[in-house]
C-alpha cells in the first residue's frame, strides 16, 4: 500500500478527481460516462456492508464488481451498459494500481458479461415501463400517445402502425377494433382496449382539421409525405427516449418499438391468455390460417428470473 497518504481520510471526490485526470486521453463523452459509472458504483458500495464510511480501495474486489454487474443485469440494463460499467471499473482499478499501488490485481479480470440471446423476448422491467409511460406523458402530444399505445397496448408491429389506414380504424365511444397486418399481407381484425382506443381517437380527431390529413388514407402522416414510414416511427421513438434524464436513459437506451410488442405478448400471457389467443392477436398465422404457436413461443419465453422463482417452489 502507498504510505504517502492515509486512505481513511480521503473522500470520494478525491478518487473521482484523480480518476478523471487519468482519462483525459479519451473523448469528453467517454470521460463523462466513465465518471458517472464510478460515482454510481461508489454509491452502491456505500449501501453494502462495510461501506458506510465512503469508498476505500480495499472494497474494490472481484466479488463486489461481479455482484454489482449482476444486479444491473437483474435490473434489465442493456448489454452495452454492462460492458461500459466493466470498462469504467477496469480503468479505475488500473489507475489505482499504477498511480497509487493500492491494488494487486485488476478485480474485473475474469468477469464475463453474458451475451443476450438474439431470439430471446424482450420483457420490460416495471421501471422501464414506468419511464416510457412518463416520457410519453411528458411529451404531451396526441401523436406520441397513439403511437406508443399501438405498440405497448396492442402489440402492433412497426409496419402495422405505419400502414394503418383510416378506413381500417373503427373507434366507438367505448369499443374499438383495428384491421392491421401489412407485413406478409396477413391482415387481421383485433379488438382494442380503451388504452388504445382513446389516444388513437383523440389523435385522429385532432388531425382531421388539417387539410393534409383529409386527403390522406393513412392514420399517421409524415412531414415529407402522406404516410409516416417504418423509419419515421423508429426516429420518433429515438427522439422520445432522447428526452429521458440520465438515470432514466440507462434503463431504456436500447429499447425498440418491437420490444413493446414482445412485452405486450409477455403481459398477455401473464394475464392468462392461451398461446392460441396471443398468436391470433399478434398475427402469427400459418399459410393454412392456423395459429403459428412456435413463433409465439419465441415471444413468450419465460425469463431467467421467472425460472429462478419457480425453482424456489420445487419440493423433493
Amino acid at each position: 500500500m502507498n504510505k504517502t497518504f492515509n486512505t481513511e481520510a480521503l473522500d470520494n471526490q478525491f478518487w473521482i478527481d484523480g480518476y478523471t485526470q487519468s482519462l483525459q486521453h479519451l473523448s469528453v463523452g467517454t470521460v463523462d460516462a466513465y465518471v458517472r459509472v464510478i460515482r454510481q458504483f461508489m454509491g452502491w458500495l456505500e449501501q453494502m456492508p462495510g461501506g458506510s464510511e465512503g469508498f476505500h480501495p480495499e472494497q474494490l474486489t472481484k466479488t463486489a464488481v461481479s455482484t454489482y454487474i449482476k444486479q444491473l443485469e437483474n435490473d434489465h440494463l442493456s448489454l452495452s451498459h454492462l460492458v461500459r460499467v466493466k470498462s469504467a471499473i477496469s480503468a479505475f482499478s488500473k489507475w489505482l494500481m499504477e498511480e497509487h499501488r493500492l491494488l494487486q490485481i485488476n478485480p474485473t479480470r475474469g468477469i464475463d458479461i453474458p451475451e443476450q440471446a438474439l431470439l430471446a423476448p424482450r420483457i420490460l422491467s416495471p421501471d422501464q415501463r414506468y419511464i416510457l409511460k412518463n416520457l410519453v406523458e411528458r411529451d404531451g402530444t396526441k401523436r406520441s400517445a397513439a403511437l406508443f399505445a399501438l405498440g405497448y397496448w396492442a402489440g402492433c408491429r412497426v409496419s402495422d402502425s405505419s400502414f394503418l389506414l383510416l378506413h381500417n380504424t373503427h373507434l366507438g365511444p367505448k369499443i374499438g377494433s383495428l384491421y392491421v397486418g401489412h407485413k406478409g399481407n396477413k391482415m387481421r381484425n383485433i379488438p382494442i382496449m380503451n388504452e388504445v382506443r382513446k389516444p388513437l381517437y383523440e389523435y385522429i380527431e385532432s388531425e382531421r382539421s388539417l387539410s393534409k390529413f383529409s386527403s390522406s388514407k393513412y392514420v399517421f402522416l409524415s412531414k415529407r409525405g402522406e404516410q409516416l414510414s417504418d423509419k419515421g416511427i423508429h426516429h420518433w421513438l429515438r427522439t422520445l427516449k432522447s428526452n429521458a434524464r440520465k438515470d432514466e436513459w440507462l434503463l431504456i437506451e436500447d429499447i425498440t418499438y418491437h420490444d413493446l410488442r414482445h412485452d405486450f405478448a409477455h403481459r398477455a400471457r401473464e394475464a392468462g391468455w392461451p398461446l392460441e389467443y396471443v398468436s391470433v392477436y399478434l398475427g402469427h398465422i400459418t399459410k393454412r390460417g392456423l395459429p403459428a404457436i412456435e413463433t409465439t413461443v419465441r415471444y413468450t419465453q419465460p425469463s431467467q428470473e421467472g425460472i429462478r422463482e419457480k425453482l424456489k417452489d420445487m419440493r423433493g
